[in-house]
């Protein structure tokens, strides 16, 4: 009886063992005392990683869209931050949406600054951008050395792991460019990221072996992919560029464990787009989103879409969004009425007939699959 008592008790703590290690594994990390709880998991997969710019108010609806990104008030001016940026992302959540949390560099000695730092950390957001176009110099953005960005990662990845040990952190973001008329730019951003390498092993971890080519780097890509003609896809080219800079094979599917695109979009000023044509800047949109996310499907990168709403800026003029200014869906076509043209997709559920904007980025996400004649459709 003794032995049967023993040999009862041990296989009941083997099973305990197993069941909570299959409990890490599968739901994500334990929060410390006082985070939200963020229901990322361990093994998430890149290719399911497909989202939009999301706003402060988490009014407009993106149904059928997987993933959010939202910015913190180091980025855009919001009250995205404390409770109300936890209730935020709770919103999402509950919209069955995840949300990725971009925390942007600041000025001066407050890129160390740790309480918002923390306060990130502990917002429940299932990844977290680390700084945004820190490479770029110009009237827009902050700038920021490679020494001074290693620190500032380093303190900010650690944070977020603190908290959420399988987050996602993403590498800041490079500046959009334009393959090859800035290749000897695109090198440059390379240069940044090795001056940043020896800085980490050099001064924040001296001795170290943090390697750039292991983390996950941002990319905004920003041209008018697909028109005039699908041969123009610089998002693609941007692939190949850094398939070959983290020696990843561009087909092998890897690509997206060391790539996210934060940024995804179409150009209509200085880039050859005629921007008061109407109908030419609506056609290069929609088909810019449909070759964007094609090609980043193709390849398993993850991939938020810019913007969700469409904005007004004096600097950039205007950025053409999936929804309107008032968060109303935009037809496909926007220089035509709703319902002028619409597109009859193959998904596994079966037909579907799309007419808006939005409702195509999420059917074009789930996998469906557009008519032959879509680029006639919508260029008709």
């Amino acid at each position: 009886m003794k032995r049967t008592f023993w040999i009862i008790l041990a296989v009941m703590l083997v099973g305990s063992i197993l069941l909570a290690a299959c409990q890490i594994q599968i739901g994500g990390t334990t929060p410390q005392k006082g985070a939200t709880p963020t229901p990322t998991p361990v093994g998430l997969r890149s290719v399911t990683i497909l989202g939009i710019e999301g706003d402060a108010t988490s009014t407009s609806s993106y149904p059928g869209i997987p993933w959010v990104r939202l910015g913190y008030p180091t980025c855009v001016s919001s009250n995205l931050s404390g409770q109300v940026l936890k209730d935020t992302i709770s919103t999402y959540h509950r919209q069955g949406m995840r949300v990725l949390l971009t925390y942007c560099q600041t000025a001066g000695d407050s890129l160390f600054a740790t309480n918002p730092i923390n306060d990130v950390a502990q917002a429940g957001a299932d990844a977290v951008q680390c700084g945004n176009e820190q490479m770029k110099q110009s009237a827009t953005t902050l700038y920021v050395t490679p020494e001074r960005f290693a620190r500032f990662f380093d303190l900010c990845q650690g944070a977020m792991h603190a908290v959420s040990p399988g987050i996602p952190v993403i590498l800041g973001a490079m500046d959009p460019l334009v393959v090859p008329d800035d290749d000897a730019k695109l090198m440059n951003q390379v240069h940044y990221l090795d001056a940043m390498q020896s800085a980490m092993n050099s001064s924040v971890h001296p001795g170290g072996n943090w390697d750039w080519h292991a983390q996950i780097l941002g990319l905004i890509d920003s041209w008018h992919n697909g028109y005039p003609s699908p041969d123009t896809n610089n998002l693609y080219q941007q692939y190949v560029f850094w398939a070959q800079q983290l020696h990843v094979d561009i087909n092998s599917g890897g690509l997206g464990k060391h790539l996210w695109v934060v940024e995804g979009t179409g150009c209509v000023n200085g880039c050859g787009i005629d921007a008061s044509n109407a109908r030419e800047v609506a056609i290069s949109h929609i088909l810019t989103l449909i070759t964007d996310v094609q090609t980043t499907m193709k390849y398993g990168v993850p991939f938020f879409y810019f913007s969700g709403r469409d904005f007004y800026t004096a600097q950039i003029g205007w950025i053409f969004g999936v929804l309107d200014v008032n968060g109303q869906p935009k037809p496909l076509r926007q220089d035509l009425q709703m319902g002028t043209i619409r597109l009859e997709m193959s998904c596994s559920s079966g037909k579907v007939v799309v007419a808006d904007q939005e409702q195509l980025l999420a059917k074009l996400y789930s996998g469906c699959t557009l008519p032959p004649d879509y680029i006639s459709t919508l260029e008709s």
